[in-house]
C-alpha cells in the first residue's frame, strides 16, 4: 500500500516525531543575545549556548533571576555572561535595553527573540497595545531593528525567532488589533501575534538579503514551559497538572536553537520557518506577502520607527 504524504500544512503533526538536526560546532566568542532567558525555551538555549562556548547576554525583566542565571553559566561553563533588564511590554525598555545592549556589545553574533506570552484575557498595556501582540510580536520587532546594524557589523550574524504552531490559530485583523470590536479570545490572539512575527520575518529576510545577516523561525516544540502562568489559578493548576504531563523536556527546544544557531549549514539560509530543526510551510495566512507589507507598516508605525498615520488600531 502506498504510504500517503501529509499536506505540507500538517507536516508538523509527522515532525513532532521526526528525528532532529544537531550540531558540534563551536560557538566559542560568539556573543549571543537572548530575550525570556530565565525560564523555558530561552533558559534552555542559553545553557545550551554556554555549553558550545559562546558569550552570553540575558535580556529578562526579573533581576534576581537573571542574576541566578547569570550565576550558574558561569559557574558551570566559565563563560562572560551580562545581563540586561527590559520589560518587553514597555517599548520605551525595550529601546533602553537595545541601547544598553549597543553600548556593551562591540558585536553581536546571534539574536534569539524567545520571550513569549499567552493570555486568557484581554490586557492592555500602558501605551494601549494588547499585551500579548506587544510582548509576542512588537517587543522583539523593535528590538530587532535597533540592533539591525551591529548585527550587520557583525556578519555572518543570525536572527532567530521563536514562534510557534499557535499561528495556526489566526486572529490577526488590522483594524482590531487590541480587540475592542470582537470577543477576546487567548488562543486567537497569541495566533494573531505569532502570524504578525512570521509576517514580518519573511519581510525582514527580503531586506538582509546580501547583508550577511539572515533570520528564520522556529516552533520549539511542544514542551514543558511556564507560559501562561500569568494566568488565573485553574489555568495555571490545569497547565501543571494536565497539560505538562503531555509535553516533552524544554531541553530539545535548547539543543534545536543551538543548531539554528550554531550550524555551518545554515550560513546564508534566511527566511524560514522550521519545527525545532526541521523546514515546515506556514499556515496560508502566514504566507500572505501582501498582508505581510501591510503588517510591516503598522509594525513600524506602533513601535515608533516610522510616523503614525490615521486609522492605525493599536
Amino acid at each position: 500500500m502506498l504510504k500517503r504524504e501529509l499536506p505540507d500544512e500538517l507536516k508538523f503533526m509527522a515532525n513532532k516525531r521526526a528525528p532532529q538536526k544537531s550540531t558540534s560546532a563551536s560557538m566559542a566568542g560568539k556573543v549571543c543575545v537572548v530575550t525570556g532567558s530565565t525560564s523555558g525555551v530561552g533558559l534552555e538555549a542559553v545553557r545550551r549556548l554556554a555549553r558550545g562556548g559562546a558569550h552570553i547576554v540575558l535580556v529578562c525583566r526579573n533581576a534576581d533571576k537573571g542574576e541566578r542565571v547569570r550565576a550558574e553559566l558561569v559557574s558551570q561553563h566559565k563563560v562572560p555572561v551580562d545581563v540586561v533588564l527590559a520589560d518587553l511590554s514597555d517599548l520605551a525598555q525595550v529601546r533602553q535595553a537595545a541601547g544598553t545592549l549597543l553600548a556593551r556589545c562591540p558585536r553581536i553574533d546571534v539574536l534569539i527573540n524567545s520571550a513569549g506570552l499567552h493570555s486568557t484575557r484581554r490586557i492592555l498595556t500602558a501605551a494601549g497595545h494588547e499585551l500579548v501582540f506587544c510582548v509576542d510580536h512588537l517587543a522583539p520587532f523593535l528590538l530587532t531593528h535597533l540592533l539591525l546594524e551591529r548585527l550587520k557589523q557583525s556578519a555572518p550574524a543570525r536572527v532567530i525567532q521563536v514562534n510557534s504552531e499557535g499561528h495556526r490559530f489566526g486572529g490577526l485583523n488590522l483594524d482590531d488589533l487590541a480587540w475592542e470590536k470582537r470577543p477576546y479570545i487567548g488562543l486567537r490572539a497569541y495566533g494573531a501575534a505569532k502570524t504578525a512575527q512570521l509576517l514580518t520575518t519573511w519581510e525582514f529576510a527580503d531586506r538582509l538579503a546580501g547583508s550577511g545577516v539572515t533570520i528564520n523561525a522556529m516552533h520549539p516544540g511542544d514542551v514543558k514551559t511556564n507560559i501562561g502562568n500569568n494566568n488565573g489559578f485553574l489555568y495555571r493548576w490545569f497547565l501543571h497538572n494536565v497539560t505538562w504531563h503531555t509535553l516533552k523536556d524544554p531541553v530539545i527546544s535548547g539543543e534545536a536553537l543551538y543548531y539554528l544557531a550554531a550550524a555551518p549549514e545554515l550560513e546564508g539560509v534566511s527566511g524560514r520557518f522550521l519545527y525545532l530543526t526541521l523546514d515546515e510551510v506556514p499556515a496560508p495566512h502566514a504566507r500572505d506577502r501582501a498582508r505581510g507589507r501591510e503588517v510591516w507598516d503598522v509594525s513600524m508605525q506602533l513601535t515608533g520607527l516610522a510616523p503614525k498615520t490615521e486609522g492605525i488600531a493599536r
